[in-house]
């Protein structure tokens, strides 16, 4: 697949170019599967010989099946993964596997532990981060939820605090505190038996804010202190960077469907209809022609296509309600969550919600901080179709799945992905024999 050079955005609406540091190098295409309430993207791709990520292949289909992140329907689902992973693998000419799929199912959660793991006097090694991060698990996994994400914010050797990597290091107490995404455990088994459904494996569950952050925000932003706001169809999640890791997430049942529905029963129009209107006029300002513009509204039921003429300032006053609520959740996550100042002065919004002209003044004006859109980073291959908002989290998969994002590149923290009976066992065989 030939090159797709992309257009060079102004600086308010992306971040300044930067060199990223090279990633471990991965033999052979892997794929990911970004499902949404909404929408289903696939992407295929390799790292190359440089160092450099190529997208061999793209698939996207309408999301089915899915409300608030969970699966509702998995025989709709199904169909629609299925049909988005075809279309990818033609254009990549390419039969995957196993793939690596976005989490928002199961109520996603973020939580802090301290842990402490004893040492004795020697030197840390691979086996002692290994078992805090699996003591970290362990008290993570209670009440049906499972973690997926374990990630280690810091250490301390006995009182010197702040070390990034212990290895090494001589100790007598080694102390921990992990950053634990949680979910579901059913939900995920849901999604483990939906994607087993389309002859695929789960090869990594990624939270969908991580991957968010790692396709949208630049490294002096994940560094200096940024949140990302991923503004769905179903759901709105964010995730709090600063030190070049991921702080704190969480997830919202309130998306750009909402939106769309909250138009429909105001207008007693169709869906479909009422997602063209606010794809067409939809906006959160107000402007002086609203009340002037009449926009055709066909009324639900009404035989002969009935028309109604509406002024846009209606649909201006249904969609800003529904933003304003959205944003004043967001900020309320952001208050209690104790990370106001190390979440800087920086909000990058991205998903196909935040599209909407006006959504990122409202954004400013609510959250008091500076707001940009935040796309997809550059990557070769990219189709032009694939480069907004609404892809970013498609596009952060990659990277995750391409080395990217890993609190430590040369180990395996995450643990294994929800996995079936037999993959199980294969596993505690490997571990103990």
């Amino acid at each position: 697949m030939a090159d797709n050079p992309r257009r060079v955005l102004p600086p308010p609406e992306t971040g300044p170019p930067e060199t990223e540091p090279s990633r471990p190098h991965r033999a052979g295409p892997f794929g990911v599967v970004d499902i949404g309430t909404t929408k289903v993207a696939c992407l295929i791709g390799r790292v190359e010989s440089d160092g450099t990520l190529r997208v061999l292949g793209f698939g996207w289909q309408k999301g089915r099946g899915l409300k608030g992140g969970d699966i509702t329907d998995i025989d709709a689902a199904e169909k629609a993964i299925r049909a988005c992973v075809g279309q990818a693998e033609d254009m990549a000419d390419v039969r995957l596997r196993s793939v690596t799929v976005n989490l928002t199912c199961g109520q996603p959660e973020s939580r802090l532990f301290n842990v402490q793991w004893p040492v004795g006097g020697r030197a840390v090694a691979e086996v002692d981060i290994r078992g805090v991060v699996s003591e970290g698990r362990d008290r993570a996994e209670v009440d049906g939820r499972e973690a997926i994400h374990v990630l280690p914010q810091n250490f301390a050797v006995d009182a010197t605090e702040q070390v990034a990597d212990p290895r090494g290091l001589f100790c007598t107490t080694l102390n921990a505190r992990l950053h634990i995404i949680d979910a579901a455990a059913t939900s995920l088994r849901t999604l483990e038996a939906c994607i087993a459904r389309c002859d695929l494996e789960i090869e990594d569950l990624v939270s969908a804010p991580l991957a968010a952050g790692l396709s949208s925000l630049v490294r002096e932003e994940r560094e200096l202190g940024a949140t990302v706001i991923d503004m769905g169809g179903g759901t709105t999640s964010m995730a709090v960077y600063a030190d070049n890791q991921i702080m704190h997430t969480a997830q919202l049942g309130i998306g750009g469907l909402h939106v769309t529905k909250d138009i429909a029963i105001g207008l007693s129009t169709t869906l479909a209809h009422a997602e063209r209107l606010k794809t067409l006029y939809g906006n959160v300002e107000a402007s002086p022609d609203d009340d002037r513009e009449l926009l055709p509204v066909p009324l639900m039921g009404e035989e002969d296509h009935q028309l109604a003429r509406v002024p846009r300032s209606m649909v201006v006053n249904i969609i800003r309600p529904r933003l304003e609520e959205t944003f004043e959740y967001i900020k309320d996550r952001l208050d209690t969550s104790g990370l106001g100042r190390a979440a800087g002065n920086r909000v990058v919004l991205t998903g196909g919600a935040c599209q909407l002209p006006g959504v990122r003044e409202m954004a400013t004006r609510m959250l008091g901080r500076q707001v940009r859109l935040g796309r997809p980073a550059t990557l070769r291959g990219l189709p032009e179709l694939a480069s907004g908002p609404a892809f970013a989290t498609a596009a952060g998969l990659l990277a995750w799945a391409a080395g990217d994002g890993r609190t430590f590149h040369d180990m395996n923290l995450d643990g294994e992905p929800p996995v079936g009976f037999f993959r199980r066992l294969v596993n505690f065989l490997k571990e103990r024999v």
